[in-house]
């Protein structure tokens, strides 16, 4: 069984705020609170395609693991390693982050996705955010018997962290539209 869903957003900020707002996310120390189940980032890859301006990008994200406390102590993990891939074309205006755990594998499979675009009724001056993410309990694992509500879980505790981050996001968003404009907050 996978539990999927799908959101959507609409920051009233252009694409490139948005998208540089979404590097620093993580790294801003005023979000750490907030995003407290982040507990590392580091950037593994970044390459620019000189051809097609695409810039590509890897990290790797180590997180308190999803879901509720007994699966965490089932499974014998409090933590969770996520590889995420960006890619990010400024002559079109679209940045793509697709995550999936790398470790608990043989448990869960979680795989989120997140694409930055300019909103259609303002592409000058708003972004649309479209987030899809799916998680699937490995059928012959140990949580099987419990998928359906794991998964469920799984998914509430996905849609409150992307709530907070899109907190962030917003912050983020006004502290460099007060930056540009020569203002202090």
């Amino acid at each position: 069984m996978v539990k999927a869903y799908a959101q959507e957003h609409i920051y009233k900020h252009p694409w490139e705020r948005v998208t540089s707002a979404s590097w620093r996310k993580f790294a801003d120390p005023e979000n750490k609170r907030t995003l407290s189940h982040i507990l590392e980032v580091d950037t593994l890859n970044r390459k620019l395609d000189p051809l097609s301006g695409k810039l590509y990008t890897t990290r790797a994200l180590t997180i308190h693991a999803p879901g509720p406390w007994f699966v965490r102590k089932i499974i014998g993990q409090d933590i969770c390693h996520c590889v995420e891939s960006t890619v990010v074309d400024a002559q079109s205006k679209s940045m793509q982050l697709t995550t999936r755990n790398v470790s608990l594998q043989k448990f869960i499979e979680v795989e989120e996705k997140i694409r930055y675009d300019p909103h259609p009724d303002n592409p000058t001056g708003w972004t649309i955010c479209r987030q899809e993410t799916s998680i699937r309990i490995k059928p012959l694992s140990t949580l099987a018997s419990m998928a359906e509500k794991v998964e469920q879980r799984c998914a509430e505790r996905f849609m409150q962290n992307s709530v907070k981050g899109r907190e962030v996001m917003e912050r983020i968003c006004k502290y460099l539209e007060a930056e540009s404009s020569g203002m202090t907050l």
